[in-house]
């Protein structure tokens, strides 16, 4: 059994999200900020601002970090905290921004953009591979979410968050995706699944926006454990700490209103609980 969340990092984010332990911290992102943050192992928090609503940051190979915004995708570099941008996905989608990323053993990035409005299904899921940006196939969607990959590097989890859906692909040997296939359907009542993550068991966490919870499943679809949190939108879980066994979790306090707010004076801190299972390790994009 997990452990009770507790709150690590007190930064009341609008749209907390993004969050990845690369070498001995905890980075992730206000979107709405827009701002990156790195939690170090001493309790520190450093704060970056961004120049455009930010997604994710990611560890780049040789070094440095690669962020993802709403103007593109640029290179980060928290000395200075300059943005340098790198390359453009959507340039006849302005009202798009990036949301959710993760990397795959091979260096690709995989990631997803989306309406920032909300309202139009123009968001995709794209492959970043040797410096060029393709579209993976998928349904287009209002907000994607994810994507996320197996631990043997064969499967990717893709969330519709509207739609109350996760879904998975075969990857493969080429980056290609097989069909899309169904992995999970979550109903509105309760919440919404935001970022997945995947465990080093192959289990599939998804926080609930709106739902109170994070849930994790296993490979086969099956709920087999709800954590419960003391504010109502949980956005992504991500493991890390000693052995990758402390699982982190953003939150937000984006559509609560006054009331609700001050129900949850929590609302969009970093939060911490003992997972009971490792995470897997975040690799570095190649470019």
């Amino acid at each position: 059994m997990t452990g009770t969340p507790e709150v690590v990092a007190p930064v009341g984010a609008m749209l907390g999200e993004g969050p990845v332990w690369i070498g001995d911290a905890l980075w992730f992102v206000d979107i709405k900020a827009p701002c990156i943050y790195r939690l170090g192992d001493d309790g520190e928090v450093t704060r970056w601002a961004a120049p455009a609503a930010i997604g994710w940051v990611m560890p780049a190979a040789g070094g440095g970090l690669v962020a993802g915004l709403k103007t593109g995708i640029h290179r980060f570099d928290p000395t200075d905290g300059s943005f340098s941008a790198w390359i453009e996905v959507e340039p006849d989608l302005p009202d798009n921004r990036l949301n959710d990323a993760v990397v795959g053993s091979d260096g690709s990035l995989w990631f997803g953009s989306m309406d920032d409005e909300e309202a139009q299904a123009s968001g995709r899921f794209y492959r970043l591979s040797d410096g060029q940006v393709s579209d993976t196939g998928l349904p287009a969607a209002v907000v994607t979410n994810g994507p996320a990959i197996s631990p043997d590097g064969r499967t990717l989890y893709v969330t519709d968050t509207f739609a109350g859906t996760i879904g998975q692909a075969d990857i493969n040997g080429d980056g290609s995706l097989g069909p899309l296939r169904p992995f999970v359907t979550i109903d509105k009542s309760d919440g919404y699944p935001d970022g997945p993550t995947v465990d080093a068991d192959g289990c599939v966490w998804t926080g609930l926006f709106g739902g109170w919870s994070a849930r994790r499943y296993d490979p086969a679809g099956t709920l087999i454990e709800t954590v419960r949190f003391p504010v109502a939108n949980v956005t992504k879980i991500a493991f890390g700490g000693a052995g990758l066994r402390t699982a982190y979790a953003t939150t937000a306090k984006l559509a609560l209103d006054a009331a609700a707010l001050d129900a949850q004076p929590l609302a969009g801190h970093l939060f911490a609980f003992d997972a009971g299972v490792a995470g897997v390790p975040v690799n570095a994009i190649r470019s």
